[in-house]
């Protein structure tokens, strides 16, 4: 395995032998320069691929078996995503939950098709048994100490940027059955989910999040939104879908002081959302977005 200055150290787990040799082949293909982060405490794993779906006609699901007991991550954190023989370095939001990583060993990232080289790979290349390896960036997170304050959440999502979103959506159920089952833990306000995309094929994780709002439907609510709809949409989704851009009046009315807003998406909306917070008084460190295109 590769420690923290990018060199082979011994590894004493016998079900993990494959992940010295593989990470040695990878560094044949990859300059192990980009193996050493400029944080040292940063981890680089061998992952490999365990699962691969289509989550859309745009985008793929993988899950990635993650070698290094090490490596954790925060729930909205991204990935670098090394490929050998490809010398562009991938960046992709991880959309599970670190408690899946936690459990069995477990991320998931959903990437859509570009022609940016290690989304054609992944789209084009990528099968099961696969063997990549992945480092955590990234300061935008939700990440509560069981004694913070207890805060309402707001997420604000298009298209793939949900991605983040999901994972601290999933780490927010997580917590919460903790302190519901065990007493124990951080205390969660309420999450309201506000989610557009084109249309309801290319609604991400649909099934995923309406099982959460009806496991948790004094917790968690979402609005799904649908720009250019051109088919019916199907009835388990009409109650939780609205045809038409998502609006600032409705992210304002869920604004308070002890809520927190999240937004991932194409950069005019995330800029649109966050200038438009900032207008109606909420304070900047309340406000955390990410933009990746």
């Amino acid at each position: 395995l590769l420690n923290s200055h990018g060199l082979l150290k011994k590894h004493h787990d016998s079900r993990d032998s494959w992940v010295a040799a593989r990470l040695s082949c990878c560094c044949l293909e990859i300059d192990t320069q980009r193996f050493a982060p400029p944080d040292s405490k940063q981890v680089v794993s061998v992952a490999k691929v365990c699962g691969v779906a289509h989550e859309s006609p745009s985008v793929k699901r993988l899950r990635l078996l993650v070698a290094d007991k090490d490596f954790s991550f925060k729930a909205g954190q991204w990935v670098d995503f090394f490929i050998p023989g490809v010398s562009v370095v991938g960046g992709f939001s991880i959309c599970s939950s670190p408690r899946l990583l936690e459990q069995e060993r477990i991320i998931e990232l959903a990437v859509k098709y570009t022609n940016h080289p290690p989304a054609l790979w992944i789209h084009n290349q990528c099968t099961l048994d696969s063997e990549v390896a992945v480092r955590v960036g990234g300061e935008f997170f939700f990440d509560p100490k069981p004694t913070d304050a207890s805060r309402n959440l707001v997420l604000i999502a298009g298209g793939v940027g949900i991605n983040p979103l999901l994972s601290i959506l999933w780490h927010t159920a997580d917590l919460h059955r903790e302190w519901v089952n065990k007493g124990r833990g951080y205390e969660i306000g309420t999450i309201r989910l506000f989610y557009s995309a084109k249309n309801t094929s290319e609604l991400l994780f649909k099934k995923i999040i309406l099982d959460l709002v009806n496991e948790f439907p004094e917790k968690i609510a979402c609005s799904l939104h649908v720009t250019k709809q051109t088919t019916q949409i199907s009835a388990d989704l009409k109650p939780y879908v609205m045809e038409g851009r998502l609006t600032e009046k409705e992210i304002k009315d869920h604004i308070s002081k002890e809520t927190l807003f999240y937004i991932c998406g194409p950069p005019p909306m995330t800029d649109f959302f966050s200038k438009e917070l900032e207008r109606s008084h909420v304070p900047r460190e309340h406000i955390c977005f990410e933009k990746w295109w």
